[in-house]
Parts: structure tokens; C-alpha cells; sequence
């Protein structure tokens, strides 16, 4: 009997804490994730920087961070501040930190920043921006999708985002929600790519190059491109034609050494500026770029050169300013002379198709940011809930206990199963009772219609 009577004991204990385990459940589907962050922390995701919108490139400078020190960075703050996770992006056209931190303490991070860039507060505060919760997570997002770019949609920020997210972690500086922000961050900029045009069109000089060169000709394949010059704009043009299509490259320059540097990469040849009058004619299209003071092709020598090639068409993009090409060239049948303008033009035409490719990618970044904040809030429901049962699964094994050692002294099972019934109501109760005549007090309906959800009660009378 006595076996049987604690058994009897159990299941009920059991019975009574799984309908609180229900109730706690409920309770994380009815408050929302900051009135529950509220109660139990106070800690919220922040983006804090600057950028090419916010500040000049001489308080840019100020503020960015090698590669090598940001490692070291990210543990002095994590060390001497308040902040459970941090990661840090420096590029050249912004510096960002993305932390989980308790809210009350955003100032140190101020602090710190003053510290480790010997800045002062005006140079901070007249530049800075700072998002909090929701729009901080919205804002990663765009910042990945390239919708916070000089460049809008401009792809390169994603790979550098991905760095930061992997310092950090080697850093030891990522934990669970970061995680999960960067996570979601990538995927959603992955889906932007995929489903809009919002890297389709080129909006580069260097893109926009290899645009008009297809608009001209029906296929680049084994067609020959001359270079003048080897500078960094040259190398990105080259760059891009490569990547759409395998072709024939020749490099002009005025010093082998560097033409040779950009040769090796695309397995190009390399020729002297005075050696351009013997090849021109080989070239189907040409690219310059240098900071020659004076044209470089005149209308008589690309005259030549389209009649050794039997007025094949030549396309031409003039990159420099001094031009390297003269205009009078415009005035041949056969050629096609593009400078720095015309290419603004076809990057104005395309930034249009970006521009709407942006609201489209807006709509998905609501989505996912959604998505996040139901993950977020999932986690402070999970908190709750085991707050809740650990507190009352202790309420029902103190009564069993004492119950089960009432049975080992002979005392009566059924007055034991009674009492046990008796104690554990009442101290369940007891809480969500005191709370309830206070709300009422108080005139707070909410909180007593609330409660009626809670527990059902609506459902109860009715039957």
C-alpha cells in the first residue's frame, strides 16, 4: 500500500508540474522578446560605426584596423568592457562593430574606442551611428546584401563581412547570437543575389567596359585586347574580362617591369608604348589608362590600323583624363570611342536596375530579420521555461519528499495523498494568486486576461 501511495504520489507531483511546464510555454508565446529581455537581462545586439556617408576619409583613417590587430582588438574590449560577444569590420569606406551587450553599458564601449585610437569624443560623437536591436540586425543585413555600399550592390563587402565574422570567432569572441546574426546575415545576402538583379548590372567603369564591349560584339571569345597601361584600373578592367571570357591580352606600358606583373596573371604579352603603331592592328578592342600628359593614339595611326584590318570594327575605352585618346578618332567609320562620360551613363542606366533590385532585396531582409527575431525570442521563451519548471519541479520534490518520509513512519496513505494535494495547490498558486489581487487592485485587466489565456479559464467555464 505504502509503494502504491507513493507512486500515486509521483504521478500527481508529475501531473501537476507538466500543466505549469504548459503554462510556461504559453507564457513564452504571449510576451514579446523585449518585455521578456526586460525581466531577465538587459543585454541587446548593437551596430556602432562610421562610414563614407557619416565621416570624411581622414577620420576613416583614424579609426580603421589592420587586418593583424584586430584579433588583440576584439579581446581588449571583450576584456575590458561589458560586451558577451563582438566582432569588428574595418574596410576602407567604413569601420563597424557588431556587439551583444548589456545596453547600460554601450558607453564603454566609447570609452574604449577613445583609448585604443587616442580620439577624441567629437570625433566619435559627430560621426557615429548606433542601431539597437531590430534595426541592428537589419542593418548587418543590408550591409551584406551591398545596400549600405558607396557602390550599391557591390559584392565585395560579403567576403570582407565573412573575414570579420571568422576573426572573431578564432578570436573567441563569438557566441551564440552573433553567430546566428552573421549566419542568417549571409543567407540572406545569398538569397538577394539569387533572386534579384541587384548584382547584374555593371555600375563600375571596370564593368561597365565589359558591358559595352558585348553590346558591340556578339562574342569575345578569342578576340585580342590591347592595354595601355598597368595601373590599378586597368588590372580591375582586366579583371572582370577575363572572368566572362578566355581572349587574347596584350599589355602596353611604359615599364615592362609592371606590364610584365599584370601579364603573368592573365598570360598576356607585353609590349613597349613605341611598339603600339605594329600591333593596333591586332587588337579588336583597347583599353587605356595611364597618366601620360598627351594623347597617346591619334586619329591617323587607328586610321592605319582599321585598314590593315580590312575595317574590322575597333572598340576603344579612353579610362584617362588627360585623354589618351584623341576625340577626332570618333570621326572614323570603323571606330568606337567611349570615354570616362559615356561610361557614367551606362552606370546610370544600371544603377536603376539596382535601385529596384534594392527594394526587392528590402522585402527579403524583412523577412529574414523576422526570422531572426523569432529566434531570439525563442530563446528567451526557453529561458523562461526552465526558470519556471526548475522552480516548481523543486516546489513538488520538497512535498514528495516530505510525503514519502510521512509514508516510511506508518502514517495514513490516503490522508498523506490529501495533504500532498492540499500543498502542492497551494504553493502553485500561491504566487500567480498574490500576483492577480495586485493586478486587479491596480485595475491592470491585461494582466488578468492574460491570465485567463494562461490557464484557460475561459475554456473551463464553459463546459
Amino acid at each position: 500500500m505504502g509503494v502504491l501511495c507513493a507512486k500515486l504520489s509521483i504521478s500527481y507531483g508529475l501531473v501537476i508540474v507538466s500543466a505549469f511546464v504548459q503554462v510556461s510555454h504559453k507564457l513564452g508565446q504571449c510576451y514579446n522578446a523585449p518585455q521578456i529581455e526586460a525581466q531577465n537581462h538587459s543585454m541587446t545586439l548593437i551596430a556602432l560605426g562610421i562610414n563614407h556617408k557619416t565621416a570624411p576619409i581622414d577620420v576613416r583613417e583614424k579609426v580603421a584596423f589592420s587586418p593583424a590587430e584586430i584579433p588583440e582588438a576584439l579581446q581588449d574590449l571583450a576584456s575590458l568592457t561589458d560586451t558577451r560577444e563582438v566582432a569588428l569590420l574595418s574596410t576602407c569606406n567604413r569601420m563597424e562593430l557588431y556587439l551583444r551587450v548589456d545596453k547600460d553599458n554601450v558607453q564603454q564601449v566609447f570609452d574604449w574606442m577613445e583609448r585604443h585610437k587616442s580620439l577624441s569624443r567629437e570625433d566619435l560623437e559627430d560621426c557615429h551611428y548606433i542601431y539597437q536591436g531590430e534595426q541592428a540586425i537589419a542593418h548587418m543585413m543590408k550591409v551584406a546584401c551591398g545596400l549600405d555600399s558607396m557602390v550599391l550592390g557591390e559584392p565585395q563587402i560579403l567576403g570582407q563581412l565573412k573575414q570579420a565574422f571568422s576573426t572573431a570567432r578564432s578570436a573567441g569572441t563569438i557566441g551564440a547570437h552573433l553567430e546566428r546574426w552573421f549566419q542568417q546575415s549571409f543567407s540572406v545576402a545569398k538569397t538577394v543575389r539569387t533572386e534579384t538583379d541587384i548584382g547584374a548590372s555593371a555600375v563600375s567603369v571596370a564593368y561597365a567596359a565589359v558591358s559595352l564591349a558585348k553590346r558591340l560584339f556578339s562574342s569575345l571569345e578569342g578576340m585580342t585586347i590591347l592595354f595601355i597601361g598597368a595601373g590599378e584600373t586597368i588590372e580591375l578592367v582586366a579583371r572582370h574580362f577575363n572572368q566572362h571570357v578566355k581572349m587574347n591580352m596584350i599589355v602596353a606600358n611604359r615599364t615592362r617591369e609592371r606590364a610584365n606583373e599584370l601579364a603573368e596573371q592573365y598570360q598576356a604579352k607585353t609590349i613597349a608604348l613605341t611598339e603600339i603603331p605594329s600591333h593596333l592592328a591586332q587588337a579588336d578592342i583597347v583599353i587605356s589608362s595611364t597618366a601620360s600628359p598627351l594623347p597617346i593614339l591619334g586619329k591617323g595611326l587607328v586610321e592605319k590600323a582599321i585598314t590593315e584590318r580590312k575595317h574590322r570594327p575597333i572598340f576603344m575605352i579612353d579610362l584617362a583624363v588627360p585623354r589618351d585618346i584623341e576625340m577626332e578618332v570618333r570621326d572614323l567609320a570603323d571606330a568606337y570611342l567611349y570615354d570616362v562620360d559615356d561610361l557614367q551613363d551606362v552606370i546610370q542606366e544600371n544603377m536603376k536596375v539596382r535601385e529596384k533590385a534594392a527594394e526587392q532585396a528590402k522585402v527579403i531582409i524583412a523577412d529574414h530579420s523576422e526570422r531572426f527575431i523569432h529566434w531570439r525570442r525563442s530563446l528567451d521563451a526557453v529561458s523562461t521555461i526552465k526558470i519556471f519548471r526548475n522552480k516548481y519541479q523543486k516546489l513538488a520534490d520538497d512535498e514528495l519528499a516530505r510525503s514519502l518520509a510521512k509514508l516510511e513512519q506508518g502514517e495514513n496513505p490516503e490522508q498523506i495523498l490529501v495533504e500532498l494535494s492540499r500543498r502542492l495547490t497551494n504553493k502553485f498558486l500561491h504566487e500567480p494568486t498574490r500576483q492577480l489581487n495586485e493586478a486587479s487592485s491596480q485595475g491592470n485587466t491585461d494582466s488578468l486576461l492574460i491570465a485567463r489565456d494562461l490557464f484557460s479559464l475561459e475554456k473551463q467555464n464553459k463546459k
